[in-house]
């Protein structure tokens, strides 16, 4: 009797560990799969997905591989903002070769999804102690809404990758670039030579997509003046404000 009280609990036990397991490939099986802004489906993704982790054997010597790639390979720029839907996409950034930090973990999303990496994007506010006046006068505030950042599946558990600032960028500014290992959150510098240099604000949570309108209505209540048609001196400036 005793014996099958124990057979039935393992069996009862296996039963529960082959549902979880089903479970959590259910949970992470939309964070593998292509969607509208990260296209991993993109064959130009596929293609820089493939090129980029070439030889690596581990998803985490993937992801690392993935995250250089993003973080060096296309230069920061924070004023060149197409809100158009196309625009926004993981191979656009592509193509472009340039993006700003939502664009680059949207990209890195994609590439990582492209090679069974399970991925999610994440967004903050945060306010910016270290930006260009340039930049400043822009926005005519320094809170940066929706930073994005990228979140991969790796070991068991999500781990975040921010690669929105470039080596070279960083390297202008005298600050560290932020380093990814596939283990360790890689998040926005808080601190650089024992200053302030992001402080967190509100955290939008995470996403399996871009979330387009939220972003949208974000950046038209803390940037109003981006979305004056009469405001030709932004306008001049860079920002694109297609919003179709």
């Amino acid at each position: 009797m005793g014996k099958l009280i124990e057979h039935n609990s393992a069996l009862k036990y296996r039963i529960f560990a082959a549902n979880m397991e089903t479970k959590e490939q259910q949970d992470l099986a939309v964070y593998l799969s292509p969607a509208y802004f990260i296209d991993s489906d993109s064959p130009d993704v596929i293609a820089f997905a493939k090129k980029h982790t070439e030889g690596a054997a581990t998803d985490i010597e993937k992801a690392v591989l993935l995250y250089y790639a993003v973080r060096d390979g296309f230069f920061y720029d924070p004023y060149n903002v197409d809100l158009n839907a196309e625009a926004m996409k993981g191979s656009a950034t592509l193509k472009r070769g340039s993006g700003y930090c939502g664009e680059k973990a949207t990209l890195l999303a994609a590439a990582a999804r492209a090679v069974g990496i399970p991925a999610r994007l994440g967004f903050a506010n945060v306010k910016n102690h270290l930006s260009t006046q340039k930049l400043l006068d822009l926005l005519r505030s320094d809170i940066f809404v929706f930073h994005g950042f990228t979140e991969l599946f790796l070991n068991g558990k999500w781990v975040k990758a921010t690669p929105a600032f470039n080596k070279s960028l960083c390297d202008k500014f005298g600050v560290a670039p932020l380093e990814f290992d596939g283990i360790n959150a890689s998040i926005f510098h808080e601190f650089a030579g024992g200053k302030k240099f992001m402080e967190y604000l509100h955290d939008f949570g995470t996403f399996a997509d871009v979330p387009r309108e939220l972003f949208i209505t974000s950046l038209q209540e803390h940037y109003p003046h981006l979305f004056d048609t009469n405001d030709v001196e932004h306008q001049k400036m860079g920002w694109k404000k297609q919003v179709s």
